[in-house]
């Protein structure tokens, strides 16, 4: 637990230099000109770009019809308005009825970096930043609200967004990806999948080609439950470009043919035993295939290394899906 506290405290002093890194780098300079600014800020870290996810966008802000601003926080400045109304909608909407408003949005994708900190595929640095441009888009209480969601968030909106400036880099998170689980194992001993992918990737052929933050990014959440106890969450995300390569073989081919194609799936992917991970979690390769190939390694047809069968054999007798 003072290992990932000091890795906590550790990530924070970083973070101003990343902070600057962002406010600096223009978007339209690509995520190279971004790399190239962390390196110069932290060059004891070697960040590479891993995977940039996009089609999000959260809730902005209210400007007026000339572009100025009245909040940067939309849904608390509905909440406050209401409350001083009592709850009342129409008396809100009434008030503002000589005036034109609008919501704005903050549309954007999230970039995932990753540093090695160590030998550990758990032991490495995961770096969000996130590429932002706020756009207007519906006029509030044009479309007679009834709710909150509305107000601020309507279905079906016709109003076509207009950007209010430039895309702009902002940080978001910076944090050890190992001691992150460990965090998640002293709330719940018992292993979440996370853990037993990883663990399968160390002991398996994958771990002993290549490091797993080469291949895959853990997305994380963390919330408080109505106990007030914190809820840990971790998905696995292939950095694989595109979709994985598909895996076209009939249920119930074995022996060479099944072979080859467990060969092509990884050869396409870029590492051993991509097929069984990918199984695992983007579903390309489905479920019956780990049944047939340690059937193949019982009848004498070897094509695995053992160990990948051992991991394989494992998974049958207690299955689990990231």
């Amino acid at each position: 637990m003072k290992q990932n506290q000091a890795w906590s405290e550790y990530c924070k002093t970083l973070s101003p230099a990343i902070v600057e890194s962002c406010t600096k780098t223009a978007v339209s300079a690509g995520p190279g000109a971004l790399l190239k600014a962390l390196g110069g800020a932290l060059p004891d870290w070697k960040f590479r770009h891993a995977l940039a996810r996009g089609g999000w966008y959260r809730l902005g802000g209210i400007v007026n019809a000339a572009g100025e601003r009245l909040s940067d926080n939309l849904e608390k400045w509905v909440e406050d308005a209401l409350d001083e109304r009592d709850g009342d909608v129409q008396a809100l909407i009434d008030d503002y009825a000589e005036q034109t408003l609008y919501a704005t949005r903050l549309i954007g994708q999230t970039h995932y970096l990753t540093s090695s900190a160590g030998d550990g595929d758990d032991d490495f640095l995961l770096l969000e930043i996130e590429d932002l441009q706020e756009v207007r888009v519906h006029r509030l209480f044009a479309n007679d609200p009834s709710s909150i969601e509305e107000i601020v968030d309507p279905r079906g909106s016709s109003e076509l967004s207009q950007p209010l400036g430039l895309p702009f880099y902002s940080f978001r998170r910076l944090q050890h990806m190992g001691a992150f689980l460990q965090r998640m194992l002293a709330q719940k001993p018992d292993p979440a999948p996370i853990h037993r992918m990883l663990a399968d990737w160390t002991k398996s052929s994958a771990g002993k080609a290549t490091a797993f933050c080469n291949h895959w990014v853990i997305a994380t959440r963390e919330h408080l439950d109505r106990y007030h106890q914190p809820v840990f969450r971790a998905q696995p995300i292939a950095t694989f470009a595109g979709e994985p390569p598909e895996f076209a073989v009939a249920q119930g081919t074995s022996g060479l043919k099944l072979n080859e194609a467990l060969s092509h799936f990884d050869r396409e992917v870029g590492y051993p035993m991509a097929w069984y991970f990918h199984m695992l979690t983007t579903k390309a390769v489905p479920h019956w295939v780990a049944q047939a190939t340690v059937e193949d390694a019982l009848g004498g047809f070897a094509y695995l290394p053992q160990k990948d069968v051992d991991t394989v054999r494992s998974w049958l007798h207690r299955p689990y899906a990231v």
